[in-house]
């Protein structure tokens, strides 16, 4: 069904259209901070939690799975925009602006195809990522994962179901590749732990506890133990 600008209708225009228009009645500095929020603020809020996040895991007993987590959430999100390259491709679709007239576009010079959007599974295959490693923040992660979409919608650069495409796109590289990426960054991240750079992993404070309080301290390498730490963090 096509609609009277020439492009096609149903719940996802109607629904872009509804976002978008929350820019038009908003205030000029409202619509350049969200533009500056969902093209470079979220993703950078992302690599504030991540530090955190590291910081955190690195002082508990399963420092290693928890570093080695935290690993794999950017090479998670890299790996997902590169499959996304395809996706692109074959579906190839406009953004949403060639489309549909009377849309408050708020950044200029997207000239890609706009399904899948990479802004969306960037941010969620992080936010999921980040959960992995540390359930507290990952899942402060995936609330910016969530606010990321939304902002690609109000910016008119994104129709809703490129956003939902993206976080479903981020989420399951992370988590279907994650057991098996977890057997090999884990090794890595204990031997980083174990030599002259191992504060990277393990704090110094972890370190020395461990090895007062004896062998029966150390972690047993329960799959998923750091996450538990996690939460009580």
């Amino acid at each position: 069904m096509a609609s009277a600008d020439g492009g096609s209708s149903g719940p996802d225009v109607d629904l872009l259209y509804d976002i978008n228009g929350l820019a038009k009645d908003a205030p000029g500095w409202f619509d350049h901070a969200v533009s500056f929020v969902g093209e470079y603020g979220i993703v950078f809020g992302l690599g504030v939690l991540m530090v955190c996040a590291w910081w955190s895991v690195r002082r508990g007993p399963d420092a290693a799975q928890g570093v080695a987590a935290l690993l794999w959430a950017p090479l998670a999100a890299g790996l997902a925009l590169l499959v996304n390259v395809p996706i692109r491709g074959f579906v190839r679709r406009p953004r949403p602006f060639l489309e549909h007239q009377g849309l408050d576009v708020l950044v200029r010079g997207k000239t890609d195809f706009s399904f899948v959007s990479d802004h969306a599974t960037l941010t969620m295959a992080l936010g999921v990522g980040l959960f992995v490693a540390h359930r507290r923040y990952g899942l402060m992660g995936i609330g910016l994962a969530f606010a990321e979409g939304f902002c690609r919608v109000f910016m008119g650069v994104h129709y809703p179901t490129d956003v939902v495409g993206g976080l479903a796109l981020g989420t399951a590289v992370v988590l279907l590749l994650a057991p098996l990426a977890m057997m090999g960054l884990t090794p890595v991240a204990a031997r980083v732990g174990s030599s002259r750079v191992g504060w990277l992993v393990r704090s110094r404070r972890t370190t020395v506890s461990l090895a007062v309080a004896g062998p029966e301290a150390l972690p047993a390498g329960r799959p998923g133990a750091h996450r538990d730490k996690g939460l009580a963090a």
